[in-house]
């Protein structure tokens, strides 16, 4: 089960943050909305210990939230809903070092895409997890640098004790924003996709025929097998599909050799057990 996400917006125009809202569902997303920038200080002031994700419009206003939240020494992962469509293929445009508008690991995402918004906020996450302190260094000499501010506040601590918050919350946090969207199998083109297919089936026919044999190494297939699953985003809805594939494969064998199909219903607990593993991640 997914842990609620806890995201603030700043997002002055009303059907903006109207869209935002009905394309994040209530079962992951808790939203925090705001139109003015008095109203997003005081949420995030009062929830920045437990906040997970900013979203911000790009808009005049924006410079006075990021100097603020600078002020603060207060970094979070972040969206930014521009005005612009994407020139990217990439699931999420990230910031470059001259180009940023909070911080290098937001990323930017089209008003027109507001679809894929879920999947942005993975982005800013996992990259926020990755930033290096002496990226969040503005070139901008007009506002007070965040490298500056290193020196009376404990930036570097704070954004440690976010990940390990992170980490605590989603259990599971660590690994899964590891995971590189573009890796994922929906978004794969149509001959990676098959070619990921044949290698699932083929690890698993693997497993299957080792299953209850005496094999030292049928744990570790089944990492390797439930690895690349997890870090593809590769449904349990496929892998159900691929044993019952092989099952039926098996059982159109056992028929042609005249031998009983029974056998076969054990290695439900193959299934289970690959589940179990992969729902462990």
């Amino acid at each position: 089960m997914h842990s609620i996400l806890l995201t603030c917006t700043f997002l002055p125009l009303d059907t903006l943050a109207q869209a935002v809202s009905q394309h994040l569902s209530s079962d992951r997303y808790r939203v925090l909305t705001s139109h003015t920038v008095e109203t997003f200080c005081k949420l995030v002031e009062q929830e920045k210990h437990r906040l997970d994700c900013l979203i911000l419009q790009d808009c005049p206003e924006l410079l006075q939230i990021t100097t603020w939240l600078y002020g603060q020494a207060t970094l979070l992962p972040a969206v930014i809903l521009s005005n612009t469509a994407e020139t990217t293929s990439a699931p999420a445009e990230t910031a470059t070092q001259d180009s940023f508008l909070y911080h290098t690991a937001e990323v930017i995402l089209s008003k027109t895409k507001l679809d894929q918004i879920d999947q942005y906020i993975e982005q800013a996450i996992a990259q926020f997890i990755g930033l290096s302190p002496t990226s969040w260094n503005r070139s901008d000499p007009s506002t007070k640098s965040v490298y500056d501010l290193l020196a009376s506040h404990p930036l570097v601590l704070q954004q440690q004790r976010l990940i390990e918050k992170l980490r605590e919350r989603l259990g599971y946090l660590g690994v899964y924003y590891k995971r590189d969207p573009n890796h994922f199998f929906r978004h794969l083109p149509p001959d990676q996709k098959q070619e990921l297919l044949n290698k699932l089936r083929t690890d698993y026919r693997d497993i299957v025929l080792r299953y209850f044999a005496n094999d030292g190494t049928l744990n570790q297939r089944i990492d390797d097998f439930v690895n690349t699953a997890f870090f593809t985003d590769v449904s349990a809805a496929q892998i159900v599909e691929i044993h019952m594939e092989l099952i039926d494969e098996f059982s159109k064998q056992l028929k042609l050799e005249g031998r009983s199909e029974e056998i076969l219903l054990d290695y439900r607990l193959t299934l289970i057990d690959t589940i179990a593993h992969l729902c462990e991640m």
